[in-house]
């Protein structure tokens, strides 16, 4: 099991809040600690977000407190009816599940058991609260911020390359198939883990111009890192779909679409490389060649087989998808190409990729 940053967050989080409540004097600490544990958010900008709203439950947790043990008591019934009225007005007013829990929590621990000195009593859990809530936000901000670009950089890249390299082995006929069936909805699970994190990294804010152009710049390269390889995938998936097809084409076909398919994954893997660093040239003139030639080659045979007759119109179908996402492929590829060269070509003092070596 892997600990990971946002539990090492919460267990520091708790800590902190526990410590600085004993510090200050507000008993019991471990109320400041279970309020802290809401607050711990994947991203700085989330975290910022939640604690804007906690606070708002908050206040209206404890306002609602208030007002039901100074108008009706503190019978059981009444903390039911003082937590549904809350639920309400949080649910009214469009705030996250997290901020429902915490005014709960508020109304309970306000409730629960009321001292002769109320008021205070109240303000000190309310406050008890709220340290928890800054303690968790000052964690998320200090420690261990969030990596977002590197994170979505090498999940990019490993999905990447888990897809071509079941496409090689499908165009050389050498696929496990119950292999490739156990693997391809794990790979669908991590592509929407993927867009999670590409939304994570969208809603990052930048507070300097400079910062918010080239973070604008690299959202519409992963943007099409992300579209360039679930192309892959539906090449992958139709290829595994049609591959009884695929093997009963005229050979020269099926080499030609190896071919280009080589080419492609080829062409993909230099541009993950080129944007951070390992590669330093543009595509070649050779290799953008064999692509330019291997589409055009693949195109016409394809045509050519069908108005020669080599092949019947049932088998012609069921191929066309096929070469038709191989034609999409390509075309990903080289926008992709194109937005990478031009984000190292132009504003090149603003445009900096942040991306870390990964840990081994």
């Amino acid at each position: 099991m892997k600990l990971g940053a946002r539990i090492l967050k919460t267990g520091l989080s708790i800590v902190l809040a526990m410590y600085v409540a004993s510090w200050a004097g507000l008993e019991p600490s471990f109320f400041a600690a279970i309020s802290a544990t809401f607050a711990i958010q994947p991203s700085i900008f989330k975290t910022y977000r939640t604690i804007l709203e906690q606070i708002q439950a908050n206040v209206i947790g404890a306002a609602i407190a208030i007002l039901f043990v100074l108008g009706f008591g503190h019978q059981p019934v009444v903390i039911g009816a003082a937590v549904i009225l809350a639920i309400l007005i949080i649910l009214k007013l469009n705030l996250e599940s997290s901020a429902i829990s915490l005014a709960v929590v508020t109304i309970i621990i306000i409730m629960g058991n009321p001292q002769e000195d109320f008021w205070l009593f109240a303000l000190e859990r309310f406050s008890l609260i709220m340290l928890g809530v800054f303690a968790a936000f000052a964690v998320n901000l200090i420690f261990l911020p969030p990596k977002h670009e590197t994170n979505l950089y090498y999940k990019i890249s490993d999905l990447t390359e888990d897809v071509i390299r079941w496409i090689r082995l499908l165009t050389r006929h050498e696929t496990n198939q119950q292999s490739l069936k156990n693997d391809i909805p794990v790979i669908n699970e991590s592509l929407v883990k993927l867009d999670n994190l590409y939304l994570l990294y969208r809603e990052e804010r930048n507070y300097f111009l400079k910062s918010k152009l080239s973070k604008g710049r690299k959202l519409v390269v992963f943007k099409q890192m992300i579209v360039t390889l679930k192309k892959a995938l539906t090449i992958l998936k139709t290829f595994d779909r049609y591959e009884n097809d695929i093997q009963h084409m005229p050979e020269r076909l099926q080499k030609l679409i190896k071919q280009q398919l080589d080419y492609l994954t080829d062409y993909h893997e230099r541009i993950l490389l080129r944007y951070v660093g390992k590669v330093h040239t543009h595509l070649t003139d050779e290799m953008a060649e064999e692509v330019d030639e291997g589409k055009q080659s693949l195109t016409d045979l394809f045509m050519d087989l069908y108005d020669h007759q080599e092949i019947d119109r049932d088998e012609w179908l069921h191929i066309l998808p096929i070469v038709s996402h191989i034609m999409e492929y390509n075309d990903q590829l080289e926008h992709l190409d194109t937005l990478v060269e031009s984000f190292f070509s132009y504003h090149q003092s603003e445009n900096t990729v942040d991306i870390d070596n990964r840990d081994e």
